[in-house]
């Protein structure tokens, strides 16, 4: 079949997906797949769920689209109360717009103002952390670590500055504990602050629980609390990434709540709408709405399809069903069965290092050498041979690349639904366990047929 679009990857024909039923995929040839990620983290209630149609339908029947500029909605008006009457402690207010990169952009301009607001013009800088993901827009991929998708764009990406990652597993000393490595981690915070001077920064922003970038990784013990307590010091604004680690992938509503802090900015997407329409939230504290109200009175920036009846409708749906059902009990119960799994499968295996995460949202990292946990060369190509391998074996997982440093390392993020059972984790491990078996054996094999040099060259890499 040929195709018009530009896709992702340029070459390589992709299955037609004609069917969503619960935890599974069918392919137009029949094929079943297990959507073991549920895409990119997104498609927390599975699919063709018929309360999350229904409301859909009820919204399309009524209302399908007002700009913003002349109405608002009672979708978007009851996502909104939804959202914040559950949200972390200050928070109060919610920007609606339609993924995760428009709410980080949003939260970085939104922060931006906010210091105009109070006449603090001299904040201009954003800290982030290396090994992080938030987004593809500009603004995002400044802030964010991801080598790989920052080189083409770096001329035009503004400056943004970088501290180490929360990484226990590669950073980690062995004379810390966890709580011990986690303070330090978070040092690297105020070290950064006083060497650009703080009353120049803005904001620090993070993920909870690092998403596609690492590989599902928590933070240590304390990092977040002294995080936050070096944000308050130094009146910098706390902006957590939960766009893919958020709205019950962990096990809790917020990953934060995990931390015990609140922060100033949240940005919220993926499991907000489940996939069944495009959404993606910018949750605001109450502090910075009310500088935002008394000084400009507008927050100048906007986008056509901000608020959008349509994709509100379906996202409350989703919550109210999540909460309904219980199903963060279920994210909790089978995250731990996963990662016993994980560990039954993997615990002995001579090329998984680490197998991590939280409720579900688990990861193995891959290596080369488990004694000094050297990765694997990029030029294996890893990612790519897994999720082939896996796709053959009826499963569809997120594996990713350059986890060590940016450049090396690899990875394999598991986020089933909500939804799934036992028997269907059992399944999504044992189909993974065949399929990284294979992809290893392929990379072995293309070894081998390389010339002598480059074999040399691979191995010094790896």
């Amino acid at each position: 079949m040929t195709t018009r679009i530009l896709h992702r990857s340029i070459g390589p024909r992709l299955p037609v997906a004609v069917n969503g039923s619960g935890v599974t995929i069918r392919d137009a040839n029949g094929k079943v797949y297990i959507d073991a990620s549920g895409g990119a983290a997104v498609s927390c209630l599975g699919h063709g769920h018929p309360d999350i149609l229904n409301a859909m339908r009820a919204q399309m029947e009524t209302l399908q689209y007002a700009h913003t500029s002349f109405f608002t909605s009672e979708a978007a008006e009851a996502l909104a109360d939804d959202l914040v009457a559950h949200a972390p402690p200050g928070i109060g207010y919610v920007y609606l717009v339609s993924g995760g990169s428009e709410a980080m952009e949003a939260s970085l301009k939104l922060a931006r103002q906010y210091a105009v607001a109070r006449g603090e013009t001299q904040r201009t800088r954003f800290i982030a952390r290396r090994q992080s993901y938030h987004g593809n827009t500009l603004g995002a991929l400044a802030v964010g670590g991801n080598l790989a998708r920052r080189a083409a764009f770096e001329p035009l990406l503004f400056e943004a500055h970088h501290i180490a990652p929360c990484y226990a597993y590669r950073h980690r000393r062995a004379d810390e504990d966890d709580h011990a490595y986690g303070v330090r981690a978070a040092a690297a915070l105020e070290e950064k602050l006083i060497a650009l001077g703080p009353e120049t920064v803005i904001a620090f922003v993070a993920e909870p629980v690092v998403g596609a970038t690492a590989g599902a990784v928590p933070a240590a013990r304390g990092y977040f609390k002294r995080i936050r307590e070096i944000c308050d010091r130094y009146g910098v604004l706390l902006i957590l990434d939960e766009v893919m680690c958020g709205m019950g992938r962990t096990g809790t509503l917020h990953a934060c709540e995990q931390e015990d802090i609140a922060p100033d900015i949240m940005t919220i997407a993926k499991g907000l709408g489940g996939g069944y329409q495009p959404i993606g939230a910018t949750l605001l504290s109450a502090e910075i709405y009310d500088a935002i109200a008394s000084g400009a009175g507008a927050f100048h920036h906007g986008h056509t399809y901000i608020c959008h009846p349509m994709p509100c409708a379906a996202a409350l749906a989703v919550q109210q069903v999540i909460r309904r059902d219980g199903l963060l009990d279920n994210v909790r119960r089978q995250g731990e069965r996963l990662q016993r799994q994980l560990e039954a499968r993997f615990g002995d295996h001579p090329q998984v290092g680490d197998i991590r995460g939280r409720g579900l949202f688990r990861a193995i990292e891959l290596v080369a050498d488990r004694a000094s946990k050297a990765p694997f060369a990029a030029g294996d190509n890893l990612p790519a041979r897994i999720k082939h391998a896996a796709m053959a074996k009826g499963l569809c997982v997120y594996p990713g690349g350059g986890t060590a440093d940016g450049r090396s390392g690899d990875h394999v993020l598991i986020a089933p639904p909500f939804i799934v059972d036992a028997e269907t984790i059992d399944a999504i491990v044992d189909r993974l366990g065949a399929a990284l078996d294979i992809a290893l054996s392929e990379a072995n094999n293309a070894r081998r047929r390389m010339p002598r040099d480059e074999a040399a060259a691979a191995r010094v890499s790896a």
